[in-house]
């Protein structure tokens, strides 16, 4: 699963960084355009998310996950020999839905293993899943110097080798659905059948705050290559700075966790979204390609801190009996998030200036984290006066 999740991020690495700059710069088309088809790309990721887990649920894991990261594969191998528009589009629709459904199997597939803690086997997920962004993006930027059409080739043959582990070892057995069936059942006897809680206004605020911080991600991975290349930074750099990313978080976030661990949940959170938010305040002056390095660094720590707390303090504040689907809101927030973030990037630079996008983007998380807090001291100051009565 390692190998795998290092693959399919090293393949789709390829894929996203360059899908802006060659859409406007190589086909000449516009950045709104540009911003629908990473919409387009990522509601498809949201429909294999969906669809892989009903499968997984319903069908065969094995058998899905082979034919999804076939599909990706054959997709991206069709982008080297058609990558005009609108075919490289459409294209780029098929590997997203690949691409979700990968990923959900390969998750699904991760709450199964036995030998070690499911905590464990999502951390090494998160860590394969930065290598793999730092061999992609590492690699890009020296592969299109000899043409788009090589970097297709590279992530064909990522995905092709994705597509071969995932045939040769993901044959496994987990527990059956008849077995899954009969717990349930058990479940439904002894408890009856729960009642679906509507989210409170904290866990709604958290929600609006990770599609927030999503949306503000994604003008890393869209329109800012685009604002780099402007000030004639070449697009090798900023491929540089995702593997600076990739490469921190490898090293660091274990030592982050431990950290964050000794602090209250929202203490964590404040510090971390305020220097994410901080640094897309930064790019407004940012005009080297150094000011470039030092925002980017402040921003991976602010990732590092801030974001894998947020969907744990959802699990901590949802009801036990509801952690799926209440984990599923928090996917569905960051997924539209980064759906969103591109068309809306797009779009405000048709109308108005790259400082005006930042301090945008940089306002709207500042408002939704003030949000968030000033909720989480009202439920804290309610529960401690109803104790003290």
């Amino acid at each position: 699963m390692f190998v795998a999740s290092m693959l399919n991020n090293s393949g789709a690495s390829f894929l996203w960084p360059l899908t802006t700059i060659y859409l406007h710069n190589y086909l000449h088309e516009s950045l709104t355009l540009s911003g629908l088809v990473l919409l387009g790309m990522s509601l498809m990721m949201i429909v294999g998310d969906s669809v892989g887990g009903y499968l997984f649920d319903h069908w065969k894991p094995y058998q899905t996950g082979v034919l999804s990261a076939a599909l990706a594969t054959l997709a991206v191998v069709a982008l080297i020999f058609w990558h005009g528009w609108p075919v490289y589009g459409i294209l780029l629709l098929v590997v997203g839905f690949g691409d979700g459904v990968n990923m959900t199997i390969l998750n699904s597939l991760a709450t199964w293993v036995k030998s070690t803690s499911t905590r464990h086997v999502f951390n090494m997920l998160y860590v394969s899943m930065n290598i793999g962004v730092v061999i992609g993006t590492l690699i890009v930027g020296y592969a299109i110097k000899f043409g788009i059409t090589t970097v297709f080739i590279i992530a064909a043959v990522c995905y092709a080798a994705l597509t071969l582990v995932v045939a040769l070892h993901f044959n496994v057995k987990p527990q059956t659905q008849t077995n899954r069936s009969t717990v349930q059942s058990k479940n439904s006897k002894t408890n009856g059948t729960p009642r679906r809680s509507r989210p409170t206004v904290l866990i709604t605020l958290i929600l609006v705050l990770l599609l927030a911080i999503n949306l503000a991600y994604s003008q890393w991975e869209s329109v800012i290559s685009v604002h780099m290349t402007n000030l004639g930074i070449p697009v090798l750099n900023y491929s540089l700075l995702w593997t600076l990313n990739g490469v921190i978080i490898v090293l660091l976030q274990p030592v982050i966790t431990r950290w964050s661990e000794r602090f209250k949940i929202e203490n964590v959170i404040v510090v971390g979204i305020t220097l994410f938010a901080a640094s897309f305040f930064m790019l407004i002056i940012a005009r080297t390609y150094a000011m470039f390095v030092i925002t980017m660094i402040v921003l991976t720590f602010g990732e590092m801190i801030g974001h894998p707390a947020l969907p744990a303090w959802i699990a901590v504040k949802a009801p036990a009996s509801e952690a799926g689907r209440y984990q599923g809101f928090a996917n569905m927030a960051i997924a539209f998030g980064r759906a969103l973030g591109p068309l809306f990037g797009g779009f405000m630079l048709d109308y108005a200036t790259f400082p005006v996008l930042f301090m945008a983007v940089g306002g709207v998380q500042m408002i939704a984290l003030v949000a968030v807090y000033w909720r989480a001291h009202s439920e804290r100051v309610k529960q401690q006066a109803k104790i003290s009565k």
